[in-house]
Parts: structure tokens; C-alpha cells; sequence
């Protein structure tokens, strides 16, 4: 009995170390902008536990992402079949339903960016899956970040605002800022700071803008997109009033 105890305290150990050492492999490689090695971790990833295949749907929903942005479409396509199956393998589970909703909301809106006339067709899918997602845990962050996203690529017209897409940011921000151990080289967190300075420039408050980038790099230094490339651009912004 002692021994099996004993066994089962050195797999989850080695289950603790394993997905932290790929978390901190993924944060360098965001702050570095390396997506090639970004997706060799996600490549050798084999999640077996119910959280290292959450995980895993995390590091897809970041490099689809980055796909969809470099019009590498075929690919960004595949690597939603593997997220959703993963998804659904959890959902049979039960297995954290706020935070699967958030991602569902996610793909629809790539499938959106991927195919622009779908908008009016599955739209509204988006905005179902992610407050679904808040009222299962009104504190989820990433549920709170898809319905930003959601006000902010929507059109006025339709009922889209930049400005409610911020509070939702600034909501999602509120929330991950009270757990330190979350926030601790994790490129979400990171990610959400980036997503509120893009937010605040595209308002033209490049004063926020640039306290958001100050706060950024007080974080880490060394992050790559925002160091030469956004806070530039806003300060720019700045002298040219």
C-alpha cells in the first residue's frame, strides 16, 4: 500500500513539473515572438490528464491565432479539428464547462477570420458560447476576453463598441491580477496586457496606451511585441499630437 502511495506521489510530481516546464517554454517563446518553437512544444505535447489537454487546447487557441494573423489558413484550420476534439473529449467530462465555452467562443470568431461572410451566420454562436461561459463563473477571465473581442470586431452598427470591449478587458485583467501564482510567466497574461494597449491605441488614448505599455514592460522586459513594436508606435502617436 505504501508503495503504491508512493508511486502515485512521483507521477503527479513529475505530472506538476512536466506541464510547468512546458508553460514556461511557451512564455518564451511569446515574449521572444519564436512561433516556430512555439510549435514544437505544442508538436510534443502528448496530454493524457483532463488539465494537460486544457492546456494543450491553450497553446492552439494562442497559435491559431498567430496563423490566422500570417494567412497561414490551412494550417490555422487544422489546428482547430485538434482543439475541438479536445474539447469535446472534456465537455463528456464535465471538465471545466466555463472555461471550454470561452474557447468555443474563441473558434467561432476564427472561423469568422478565417471566412468574413460567416459573421452573420454564426455570430451570434460566439456571443452565446462566451456568456455561457460567465455565467457559469462570472470571474472566468478568458469568457470575459472573448466578449471584448466580441464588442470589439463587431461593427458599431451592430451593436459592437470598443469602448465595452475595454471594460471587459479591464474586467478579465481585474480578475487574473489577484491570483500571482496565474500570472507568473504566463503568456495570457501577458497577452490580455497586449490586447488592452492594441484596445486603447485603436481609441486613440495613447496616454492609457502608454501607461499599459509601461505596465507591460515593468512585467517583463523583454517581451518583443510590445517593446519594438507597439511602444513605438504609440509614442509616435504621442509627439505627433
Amino acid at each position: 500500500m505504501e508503495r503504491k502511495k508512493y508511486i502515485l506521489i512521483v507521477l503527479f510530481m513529475l505530472l506538476v513539473c512536466s506541464l510547468t516546464g512546458q508553460k514556461k517554454a511557451i512564455y518564451k517563446a511569446y515574449i521572444s515572438g519564436d512561433m516556430t518553437e512555439w510549435k514544437s512544444i505544442m508538436e510534443a505535447n502528448r496530454a493524457q490528464t483532463n488539465e494537460q489537454k486544457l492546456e494543450l487546447i491553450n497553446y492552439h487557441y494562442g497559435y491559431i491565432a498567430y496563423c490566422i494573423d500570417m494567412d497561414k489558413n490551412d494550417e490555422a484550420k487544422g489546428y482547430m479539428q485538434k482543439a475541438e476534439k479536445l474539447i469535446a473529449e472534456l465537455e463528456k467530462k464535465q471538465y471545466k464547462l466555463s472555461m471550454l465555452n470561452a474557447y468555443k467562443s474563441a473558434f467561432v470568431g476564427y472561423k469568422i477570420g478565417l471566412a468574413p461572410y460567416k459573421a452573420p451566420f454564426i455570430g451570434q454562436e460566439s456571443l452565446a458560447f462566451a456568456n455561457k461561459s460567465v455565467a457559469l463563473d462570472a470571474d472566468n477571465y478568458m469568457g470575459n476576453v472573448q466578449l471584448g473581442n466580441i464588442a470589439f470586431y463587431t461593427p458599431s452598427l451592430f451593436g459592437g463598441s470598443k469602448k465595452e470591449a475595454i471594460k471587459h478587458y479591464i474586467k478579465a485583467l481585474e480578475t487574473v491580477e489577484k491570483y500571482p501564482d496565474f500570472i507568473s510567466s504566463n503568456w495570457n497574461y501577458l497577452n490580455l496586457l497586449a490586447t488592452i494597449i492594441n484596445a486603447y491605441y485603436d481609441i486613440e488614448d495613447y496616454e492609457k496606451a502608454e501607461d499599459y505599455c509601461q505596465k507591460t514592460l515593468a512585467i517583463e522586459p523583454e517581451f518583443d511585441w510590445v517593446k519594438n513594436q507597439l511602444y513605438p508606435k504609440i509614442k509616435k502617436a504621442l509627439n505627433d499630437e
